[in-house]
């Protein structure tokens, strides 16, 4: 190569020199230097881990919250032994309820509970006619629990009573039987029962009236099963199901037992005649006094007596008091030959008034006021015949009950 066509040669790369004072740099020139963030960017960060954190925060607290509250204590009293006052409601249902039974019963119709109470240690149980009546099988459940089958003692449609009785069963607990001479108005008193089968039920009120002259029954239509009762008036809640329980008084004692109710009338859908059935607070019991004697009859013989003077009544009349008939059963004469009417005076058309100074306002109330009485007791009748009063002493005559 000749010395006009020298070309200049490029300056040799400098060295990497890793032991050199400065190591080499290489520099990026053709970049732009790097800014910060700009404020709107700062600003949404700072939004957005502000909702986080409260977000978390409320999380936190609610669990907190709820961890908390698994160990709130509240005031609560503490538990209390004592026993409560022999004459309270809780006091009389303690003592008188080991003594109270449920009775199942089944028959060619059906199935009805009702209630019923321990007479005696022998197993004898007191219950109302009307929940026996058509039974096969009678089975007594005792507030424990435990139940066992019953047979029937007797019964009498008469009085609504009946007689039951339960074998080989320990620890009966008999009620204390009251006197319902004793029993005044305004009272208070307490009714065991199993209403629509439940069991072991106590409700409470006072005595609202007494000797009320109720009916009940009457559905074969031909008055055989229709009962009399000169009963005890409560509001004590009584429902179907109590009828045959106890209804007490402040001691415990058996006053009465419950029998029937009076339901409320509907007056819609035009069904004047139908009634609702439940408490209104017009709930009767058969004076346990009654009830006492008649027991003891159908224990002793099955059967049980009803008093009578002896007269056929004419149950169609409408005045004011009980009218003794032109005729008796079958042309016989109204006024049995030589029974207790007869012999007291009384005479075919008389218009008895007063049982012992008390009304009489129908045939009704005056079956229902001999029947509160036994055979063999004095009455006085006050007669009214052919616009005269005059005053008649009879003593009860006994016929045989249903």
């Amino acid at each position: 190569m000749s010395d006009d066509q020298h070309t200049e040669q490029p300056a040799p790369a400098p060295r990497y020199d890793p032991w050199a004072a400065a190591p080499l740099q290489v520099v990026d020139s053709g970049a732009e230097p790097r800014r910060g963030p700009r404020m709107w960017q700062l600003m949404a960060v700072g939004v957005v881990i502000a909702l986080l954190a409260g977000g978390i925060g409320g999380y936190l607290g609610v669990l907190g919250e709820r961890r908390s509250s698994t160990r709130l204590h509240l005031p609560q009293a503490a538990v209390d032994h004592k026993d409560r006052a022999p004459d309270s409601v809780a006091g009389i249902a303690a003592t008188a309820l080991p003594g109270v039974v449920t009775l199942h019963v089944s028959s060619g119709s059906g199935g009805s509970t009702g209630t019923g109470f321990v007479l005696d240690g022998e197993g004898h149980i007191l219950t109302n006619n009307h929940v026996v009546a058509d039974a096969k099988d009678i089975t007594v459940t005792f507030s424990t629990g435990e139940s066992v089958v019953a047979e029937l003692v007797g019964r009498d449609g008469g009085y609504d009573l009946a007689v039951v009785k339960v074998d080989g069963v320990r620890g009966l607990r008999p009620l204390a039987l009251g006197n319902s001479e004793n029993v005044r108005v305004g009272d208070p008193v307490v009714a065991i029962g199993a209403p629509f089968d439940l069991s072991n039920t106590v409700t409470a009120g006072i005595i609202s009236a007494t000797g009320r002259p109720i009916t009940a029954g009457g559905d074969k239509g031909d008055g055989s099963d229709v009962s009399y009762v000169d009963a005890l008036q409560t509001d004590a809640p009584i429902n179907p199901g109590n009828s045959g329980g106890p209804l007490l008084d402040s001691q415990a004692r058996v006053i009465g037992i419950n029998s029937a109710i009076r339901g409320a009338d509907k007056a819609q859908d035009g069904d004047e005649g139908a009634r609702q059935s439940g408490s209104i607070g017009l709930g009767f019991a058969i004076p346990v006094n009654q009830g006492k004697r008649v027991a003891e009859e159908l224990i002793r013989t099955g059967h049980a007596t009803h008093p009578v003077i002896g007269v056929t009544l004419d149950m169609q009349y409408t005045g004011d008091g009980a009218r003794v008939g032109a005729k008796g059963e079958d042309g016989k004469p109204s006024v049995a030959a030589g029974g207790p009417g007869a012999r007291a005076g009384i005479a075919a058309g008389d218009v008895i008034t007063q049982v012992d100074g008390q009304r009489v306002h129908g045939g009704d109330e005056l079956i229902i006021k001999i029947r509160a009485h036994r055979p063999g007791d004095a009455l006085t009748l006050t007669v009214l015949r052919a616009g005269r009063e005059r005053t008649l002493e009879v003593v009860l005559g006994s016929a045989g009950g249903s």
